[in-house]
């Protein structure tokens, strides 16, 4: 069954119509969802164009990637190394880090080129282009690589953290939503199977006795069950306004979008669940990391993003600004929009004062800090063991979290970034006292 699926956005819609969630067929299963809508004008004008699937194959080279299949994927080879900075994102503050390398000259001060980053417009075919060598920096969720490496086999390893927080639970203001409970009978949406949004968000779920289960949408719920289905994360604002989905889960600025134009609610923050936790990750082919020859590269890229990350914290308003479409344009949302997602760690209208309950913890509603604590990489693994997703994930019981935590992450660009820059610390998910780069993650559901 393919994990991996592009989603394609067909038909024409009106707000005031429900769209249908097409299911295709294939083999014995259900391939991920895709929604059939148009964007409306609600959203036609933040949305933009970016790169889609097809355009990314007209690139060469991505043929062979084009179903993904779990246990038959194939990968091109690394032609001829190219130390250009070559950067692929989602539209999404989780890049931020990357983006703002890249427009404040922070790779150029340590004498690298980078190339104007791509937007592309969902995880398959980002997947697909850094697979093929066509990117050599981009941003993943973090279960991705485990899934990549191990799965299939990629010489991928994860480098750094590119923030941490950063996502939400949001739900429609009308749709009955308003506690965990409440998801009984509902339509849920994640922007991937392999994600930190799909972990949290079961984790809320069952521990509130809610079963996740993936089903056709015209599928019949018990009282007791909701049904996740995957989007990518521009196709769920207009699905949430058309009540198509009650509510999902994903990366800002969608949540914000979602709050301001889709008639959205925030239930809970992601980051006043899981205490700092890692969402998308700074991702290179292993040989730029292994390679003697790209060393010096390959610290100045991660001396760039640790400066980013610290630029970002000090200048949040002007950075959410320079991102947006008022600004650079690397986001395709009005700054209104990049703002709120970046600095508004407050729930400004009544009806859920429950969606932060550790205001002690000082989270943001995005924080930056670079370290991939070997603890939060164990707890992803365990916990991908416990979520229910498609596919075959039979290779994740067979992983052993420490080995992962060691095996997948290079440690030593990003900890000699950030002992050379110890603002870092400041962030409020790095301990205070003993060892700054060790912790315990702490998760209150």
């Amino acid at each position: 069954m393919c994990i991996l699926c592009d989603l394609k956005i067909v038909g024409n819609h009106h707000p005031s119509e429900t769209p249908h969630l097409d299911y295709k067929k294939h083999g014995d299963g259900i391939e991920d969802h895709g929604l059939a809508i148009e964007y409306d004008p609600l959203f036609s004008s933040v949305l933009g164009t970016g790169v889609n699937r097809r355009e990314l194959l007209k690139w060469g080279g991505l043929g062979a990637l084009s179903s993904l299949m779990p246990t038959s994927a194939t990968f091109a080879q690394e032609k001829k190394w190219d130390p250009t900075v070559r950067i692929g994102y989602l539209p999404i503050t989780d890049a931020s880090a990357l983006l703002v390398a890249h427009e404040m000259g922070f790779f150029k001060k340590e004498g690298i080129d980078s190339a104007p980053p791509t937007l592309i417009r969902g995880w398959s075919p980002l997947v697909e282009a850094f697979s093929s060598h066509k990117l050599n920096l981009a941003h993943l969720l973090i279960p991705v690589p485990i899934w990549m490496r191990y799965n299939n086999k990629f010489p991928i390893k994860i480098t750094a953290w590119n923030h941490t927080n950063g996502s939400g639970i949001v739900v429609g203001k009308d749709s009955g939503i308003n506690s965990p409970k409440d998801f009984g009978g509902k339509q849920f949406a994640v922007p991937f199977w392999y994600s930190i949004h799909n972990i949290i968000s079961q984790k809320i779920m069952k521990d509130a006795g809610i079963t996740p289960v993936i089903r056709p949408q015209d599928a019949k719920l018990a009282p007791n069950e909701c049904n996740f289905i995957v989007l990518n994360p521009p196709d769920m604002p207009p699905a949430l306004a058309a009540k198509s989905i009650d509510g999902y889960c994903v990366a800002e600025p969608f949540n914000a979008l979602g709050e301001v134009r889709a008639g959205a609610k925030m239930l809970r923050m992601t980051g006043d669940v899981w205490k700092g936790h890692p969402c998308c990750v700074v991702v290179m082919h292993e040989a730029d990391t292994m390679d003697p020859a790209r060393a010096a590269w390959a610290q100045g890229v991660h001396n760039a993003i640790v400066a980013a990350q610290i630029h970002l914290v000090e200048h949040r308003e002007a950075m959410a600004e320079m991102l947006s479409k008022d600004g650079k344009g690397y986001l395709p949302f009005p700054k209104e929009v990049v703002k709120r997602a970046m600095m508004l760690y407050d729930i400004p209208y009544p009806g859920n004062a429950a969606a932060i309950r550790h205001k002690d913890w000082g989270m943001e509603r995005i924080n930056f800090q670079g370290w991939p604590y070997r603890s939060a990489t164990e707890l992803v693994v365990n916990d991908m063991k416990k979520t229910v997703i498609t596919g075959d994930s039979a290779f994740l019981e067979k992983l052993d979290a420490k080995f992962v935590a060691n095996d997948l992450v290079n440690y030593s660009f990003i900890k000699k970034a950030l002992d050379a820059n110890p603002k870092w610390k400041n962030d409020h998910s790095v301990p205070k006292t003993g060892d700054p780069f060790v912790r315990t993650e702490v998760v209150d559901l």
